[in-house]
């Protein structure tokens, strides 16, 4: 009785994965297992038409110039919080009670957050049931889609539900299944469109209006928003690293593979087979420009036409993978919350309930809302991670988590997030790339705030740990 008592406890304690304790230095891993994360989150159907959306905006160079400097920004912010995760061995969520937002205004850091990650989380799902439609040339039925829509759910949630190395585990061998079909894509759209390499890598804006300059706002603007939350995950996951380097390593290649190859391979996949699956739907019946709206935003069906059964296999295997890390990060965020209101169901409900959220957002069909709001999830977002950095390093100077005691709302962190947001759209016109101005606020209002109005009572110098 004793023995199986113990092997329910320790299910309980891989299953619950810290979720809102300190991670022990025994469960520490090197930059490569927390790579694997970073870059699996990241890598999948919604990125690359992301990607592919960006250049058909800005052409293929404009857009992979804004592309680097988000890199560059979002591996830095990512490297910078994760540095915070391995310090305290906390989650984000976890890490902004103390530092930012308080006990219960750390929800405010768990809406921010899993607005986007469970937006994403519904959206994939959307398009592997539209890809699964298209292949097996299904009718789409509320019969189909309740039938879908669980067996996929219940696949995630079983897949998340056993924590870090699981997580881990599932991602490193379907990442290596996406990149490997990633390239066979690559080159078959290229193989069978006809077009030139060079006019591939050096095609200009394909959606009309703007300049040159505009297009590159935009960009910006609409890779930022991934970038913060993907900072975000970067301490979820730096939580489990063994030194600052190792998440820094792991920031900047999550980031170098969602701006850069995701983008660029986004974007030869969709422009190169462009005209190819133009043909293939107005061969269906649809007239040209359904067919060209088709072929623009149906990624899945690329795969499908392009790859056909093992394109469809291969990428469903690696939707998987994306899938079972957003439910994972999306999990520990909802812990915190429930947590912070005194309601503890553990987090395997928690993934329960985030999936649950995901197929709401799928039902109200609002998805393209969500993803239509990807400049001011960016704001929140980086915004979020800017004032916990800025309480971090500015305010508490590296004050380590054991000596503080968290206060339930720090009014300093909701005022700063407000006013940041707000500031960011009433200046658009003045600074038009809107996180600048948010991190700008942030970073100046918050210490001022929390030092001089918002004080907190329980600094002690004596207890600083300067990290």
């Amino acid at each position: 009785m004793s023995g199986e008592n113990l092997d329910h406890k320790e299910l309980k304690e891989v299953m619950e994965d810290n979720a809102l304790t300190r991670v022990p230095d025994s469960e520490r891993q090197g930059w490569l297992s927390i790579s694997w994360n970073t870059m699996g989150a990241i890598s999948t159907l919604a990125q690359l038409l992301i990607g592919a959306t960006c250049t058909f905006i800005a052409g293929i160079w404009v857009g992979i110039i804004a592309a680097i400097i988000v890199c560059i920004l979002g591996g830095t912010l990512g490297a910078l919080i994760g540095h915070m995760a391995y310090k305290q061995g906390l989650s984000n969520t976890v890490m902004s009670r103390f530092y930012g937002f308080g006990v219960k205004g750390s929800v405010i850091s768990v809406i921010c957050y899993n607005l986007l990650i469970i937006g994403m989380l519904a959206m994939e799902n959307v398009l592997i049931y539209e890809t699964i439609l298209f292949f097996f040339k299904m009718p789409a039925t509320l019969t189909n889609a309740i039938a879908i829509y669980a067996i996929l759910t219940v696949l995630w949630i079983l897949l998340s539900a056993f924590g870090i190395k699981l997580v881990t585990k599932v991602s490193s061998i379907m990442l290596v299944g996406f990149l490997v079909i990633m390239c066979y894509m690559v080159f078959q759209a290229a193989a069978t469109s006809g077009i030139s390499w060079g006019q591939i890598l050096t095609h200009g804006p394909v959606l009309p209006g703007g300049d040159t300059k505009s297009h590159f706002i935009q960009v910006i603007n609409i890779l930022i928003g991934s970038a913060g939350a993907l900072a975000l995950a970067d301490a979820d996951f730096g939580r489990f690293s063994k030194s600052t380097k190792d998440v820094a390593i792991a920031a900047f290649l999550g980031n170098i593979m969602m701006d850069i190859i995701i983008l660029l391979t986004g974007s030869i996949i969709v422009y190169a087979g462009y005209a190819t699956l133009q043909k293939y739907y107005m061969a269906q019946g649809m007239d040209i420009v359904a067919a060209g709206q088709a072929a623009l935003t149906n990624v899945g069906g690329d795969f499908v036409i392009l790859g056909g059964v093992i394109g469809l296999i291969l990428m469903i295997l690696a939707q998987g993978k994306v899938q079972v890390l957003n439910c994972y990060l999306a999990s520990l965020a909802l812990t915190n919350a429930g947590d912070a209101f005194g309601w503890k169901p553990g987090r395997f409900w928690m993934i329960v309930i985030a999936n649950a959220i995901g197929l709401l957002l799928i039902w109200g069909n609002l998805i393209g809302v969500l993803t239509s709001w990807l400049s001011l999830l960016g704001i929140l977002t980086t915004s979020q991670a800017t004032i916990m950095l800025a309480d971090y390093f500015i305010v508490q100077k590296g004050r380590d988590v054991s000596t503080m005691k968290a206060p339930q709302f720090n009014w300093a962190g909701v005022v700063t997030i407000t006013a940041a947001t707000a500031i960011s759209f009433l200046l658009a016109n003045v600074i038009p790339i809107l996180f600048i101005t948010a991190v700008i606020v942030s970073v100046i209002l918050y210490p001022l705030l929390r030092k001089n109005i918002f004080k907190d009572t329980s600094f002690n110098e004596s207890a600083v740990n300067v990290n």
